[in-house]
């Protein structure tokens, strides 16, 4: 049967006669039809969910894929737990014990914290879940990736001044700057806040003082290189102050006389000078400084005044010994000690 035609039955002509059916209607016959199977498609899913209580096929499926990625995310947040657990023990026995030994400074917290400001890097997982897992997830696993860096950069100081470590014995201050014979000195002065001798008012104190007759001879309390001498009507008076490395320095000043040079390579026990009274100075006597990544410290922790004279004695002795076998070698002959 053609399209848009329709037969009916003439009765004065006792035949079948083709009536033809206009294309708009057709149109909305079709239109009606497909908005009633609309309708009854509603109808259908309206029943089904708010009236039996009932979930849609695809409805249930993604609730049951939702569930086992949040089972896995859980499961991750579990592992990273145990993380954090380790990565917190290795934090601590770096601090307190491996940097520590080493005389490093402690990372600040801030920097192990690994603070995530400026810029919301994780504003497109906003909208993810209610709970927000998800982004927490995220956000805990890049904060876990970052303080892993950074306490892996800390051991790689650490291990690359670990290969330094007999240098660095060598050269941390860990004697007295004289010879600490009791009939031949006092300590006229500590480390810290005291009253002036000169003004009168309280001043801090950045070293200790050791008081004894000029001419008294001044030694390295360990081996560096020389990075200052100077000589001053005011302060310290005639001073050397002495790069050690590894972030030290001394200062042996108020001295008669100085037997070094800038840039000049000395060892511990080495004699640098005479001690005196010259500069900032109401007597005799040696002022002696420690400073520590360019905070003064107290020297009283590096050094042992229990040595005997003749324990001191010895190793002045064998330093003196070991300068000149040093010197008297070919390559040391036209330049002593500089570097």
């Amino acid at each position: 049967m053609a399209k848009n035609r329709k037969y009916i039955f003439n009765q004065d002509t006792l035949s079948y006669e083709v009536k033809k059916r206009s294309r708009l209607s057709g149109l909305l016959r079709s239109a009606g039809m497909f908005a009633v199977s609309v309708g009854m498609a509603f109808l259908y899913m309206w029943v089904y969910t708010s009236v039996l209580g009932w979930e849609l096929p695809k409805t249930t499926l993604l609730k049951k894929a939702n569930a086992q990625w949040c089972s896995k995310v859980e499961l991750m947040n579990m592992q990273m737990d145990k993380y954090e657990e380790v990565l917190t023990s290795l934090q601590m026995r770096d601090d307190d014990i491996y940097r520590s030994i080493f005389g490093m400074n402690e990372i600040p917290a801030e920097v192990r914290n690994a603070g995530f400001g400026g810029v919301n890097r994780y504003a497109h997982l906003d909208a993810t879940a209610a709970d927000g897992l998800l982004k927490k997830t995220v956000v805990r696993m890049d904060v876990l990736t970052k303080k892993t860096y950074v306490q892996s950069k800390s051991f790689d100081e650490v291990a690359l001044l670990s290969k330094r470590a007999g240098d660095m014995a060598s050269c941390i201050p860990a004697i007295p700057p004289i010879n600490p014979d009791p009939s031949e000195y006092r300590l006229s002065s500590g480390f810290g806040y005291r009253i002036d001798p000169v003004y009168g008012r309280m001043a801090r104190h950045t070293g200790v003082d050791f008081a004894l007759k000029p001419g008294h001879p001044v030694y390295t309390t360990g081996d560096g290189v020389v990075e200052s001498v100077s000589f001053e009507l005011f302060g310290y008076g005639n001073h050397v102050v002495i790069d050690h490395g590894f972030g030290y320095k001394t200062r042996y000043a108020h001295l008669k006389s100085i037997g070094v040079v800038e840039g000049m390579k000395v060892k511990r026990g080495e004699c640098i000078g005479l001690s005196g009274n010259s500069g900032k100075s109401t007597g005799p006597h040696l002022h002696y400084e420690v400073i520590y990544k360019d905070r003064h410290v107290n020297p009283a922790n590096y050094y042992d005044l229990t040595i005997t004279p003749q324990e001191y004695a010895t190793m002045v002795q064998n330093t003196a010994d070991m300068s000149e076998k040093i010197t008297m070698h070919p390559s040391h002959k036209k330049n002593r000690g500089r570097s």
